[in-house]
């Protein structure tokens, strides 16, 4: 039985998607996928408003994120960590034999505009990351705020994770200022996983090009050779990349502005149905993630049976990440989702929680 996805990713895949993905193959180094490349890059350079280069890497997220540490941290690092996943790239830039510091925030709680000044300010750093919309908490940091103190340390690397955001709302990376914006395709894409998208300024290319140890897989400066000839350096999924050409014109079909609206709509609804029914926000409410919300479990429901018996239904449910797992939930709404398809979710809950307080 399939359980409909309501996970922070993968998420549900629409079935135009899923008809692209069989495509017959192509070589890539045929003229073929560099036609396709090259109307893909120039999707997602439309979509995130950039001119800097855009690459497709055969990975997951974290693979480029890693990348980002050996092609861009020269001195310093500093990490910002407010989630498990932001912890995770501290330890990322220290296994690859980094200096680097962790400037960390309570579980649900933002990364702030102050802390970055105050850190930056130090002189001690030459890059930093950080994660925009942390999907183990469902917070969404102030990234335009914390661009306009970037501006006031143009030598620093502004390394930003938008993997759970990108596309679900404007986030302009180059009038932001950001020198590698990194993003999977398999969470507000709602494509299936296995392919990674990030950007290089022209700064971070320059910075590249003099860091040894770089390695080649991801190898920034190899990234911009091939593209140079619309290809990559070692053979790409090309059936996603297939699904990645599909999902962008069905995006520009919908309308950019159309999209980030509904995204905001699909949010508002869970958060209104979930405070209806005793559920406080985990984050404060000028921080709520856009693409997933993050519940308090206030009303002290078993989430692990609620989980197996919405499993059992045909949903999947997540009862919360790390530490919090238990203490809050997540509610996906990203991608392609409807209200209709929440209704679904919301319908079967109902029906669940009466069993539960028995």
């Amino acid at each position: 039985m399939h359980k409909k996805l309501f996970i922070p990713g993968p998420v549900e895949v629409h079935p135009d998607i899923l008809k692209a993905m069989s495509s017959p193959m192509i070589g890539h180094r045929m003229k073929e996928y560099a036609d396709l490349h090259s109307r893909v890059t120039a999707g997602l350079k439309k979509l995130l408003f950039t001119d800097s280069k855009v690459f497709l890497a055969t990975s997951s997220a974290f693979g480029v994120m890693e990348g980002a540490i050996r092609n861009l941290v020269g001195t310093r690092c500093v990490n910002f960590c407010n989630g498990a996943f932001s912890d995770k790239w501290h330890d990322v830039t220290l296994r690859c034999g980094k200096q680097a510091d962790a400037i960390r925030f309570d579980w649900g709680m933002p990364v702030t505009a102050e802390a970055v000044e105050k850190a930056l300010a130090s002189g001690k750093y030459d890059s930093m990351t950080m994660i925009h919309n942390e999907t183990s908490t469902g917070v969404m940091s102030p990234i335009t705020e914390i661009a306009e103190v970037m501006r006031r340390y143009p030598d620093v690397m502004f390394i930003v994770d938008t993997v759970s955001s990108m596309s679900a709302l404007k986030i302009p990376v180059d009038e932001l200022g950001i020198d590698s914006c990194i993003f999977g395709v398999q969470k507000a894409f709602a494509l299936p996983p296995g392919l990674a998208v990030f950007t290089t300024s022209e700064k971070a290319l320059k910075r590249a090009s003099t860091m040894e140890g770089r390695g080649y897989y991801f190898d920034f400066i190899e990234f911009a050779a091939n593209d140079a000839k619309h290809n990559t350096p070692s053979t790409p999924c090309i059936s996603l990349i297939y699904a990645l050409d599909c999902q962008l014109e069905r995006m520009f079909a919908e309308g950019l502005e159309n999209r980030w609206a509904r995204h905001n709509d699909l949010a508002n609804y869970v958060r209104y149905w979930l405070t209806e029914r005793g559920f406080d926000s985990f984050p404060p409410l000028a921080y709520r993630s856009q693409t997933l919300t993050c519940s308090r479990n206030s009303r002290r429901i078993d989430l692990a049976a609620l989980k197996k018996k919405l499993g059992e239904t045909g949903f999947a449910f997540d009862d919360g990440y790390g530490k919090i797992k238990g203490e809050t939930f997540r509610i996906a709404h990203m991608g392609d989702m409807q209200r209709s398809d929440l209704d679904e979710l919301f319908a079967a809950i109902t029906h669940i929680l009466p069993e539960l307080a028995k």
